[in-house]
């Protein structure tokens, strides 16, 4: 399957679920009645500045890692296999090997991370408690249905492989779970592809 093809596709559901996200939780702040504004002081405010650019710093290092095509097909296949159209084992047009260099070596999800930074970063520099509690609805999405269904998929396609990185590194926050890799697994910071199927 072509990039472009599989963004034509991915693109719309992608958004459609962000404006749900986005739209539930404007709704969260308006009937809980909760503050517009956070109040935050200035400080603050350039501490989520920073936190934008190093969201997008982390988003641009998984780039240099994983061809950004490459990215839209992967999400594409995802989405067909969460909504049944595709069964998880099956690679269809994927054709990545497992990464597990760059921003990989330290976290599984680091696109998901830097977006989670660089919306945390926006809703202090906008100073808005609904972009808050929007930032709190993607972290409740990526941690309890994307990512769990991502590494369920991933398990499927690498099994050993994934089974030893997920055992070695963790899911979103860097450094709280790490154990020396194994020099006999061939998986010592490199990217491997699994054999192809039978």
């Amino acid at each position: 399957m072509s990039a472009w093809k599989a963004g034509v596709i991915a693109f719309p559901i992608i958004g459609l679920v962000i404006s749900i996200l986005f739209g539930a939780s404007y709704a969260i702040t308006v009937v809980l009645r909760l503050p517009s504004s956070l109040d935050l002081p200035v400080l603050l405010r350039a501490v989520g500045g920073a936190l934008v650019v190093a969201g997008l710093g982390l988003m641009g290092w998984v780039f240099g890692h994983r061809r950004p095509e490459k990215v839209i097909v992967s999400t594409y296949i995802t989405f067909a296999k969460i909504f049944g159209r595709a069964k998880l084992a099956e690679r269809a047009g994927r054709t990545e090997p497992l990464i597990i260099s760059g921003p990989q070596k330290y976290v599984r999800s680091p696109l998901y991370l830097g977006i989670l930074v660089m919306i945390l970063g926006w809703a202090m520099v906008s100073n808005g408690t609904f972009v808050l509690v929007a930032t709190l609805a993607l972290l409740s999405w990526f941690g309890l249905v994307l990512i769990p269904f991502e590494e369920r998929e991933l398990k499927a396609l690498f099994e050993k492989q994934w089974e030893e990185y997920a055992e070695e590194t963790p899911m979103l926050v860097p450094f709280t779970k790490r154990k020396k890799r194994s020099t006999s697994s061939g998986s010592g910071g490199s990217s491997r592809a699994p054999p192809a199927p039978g």
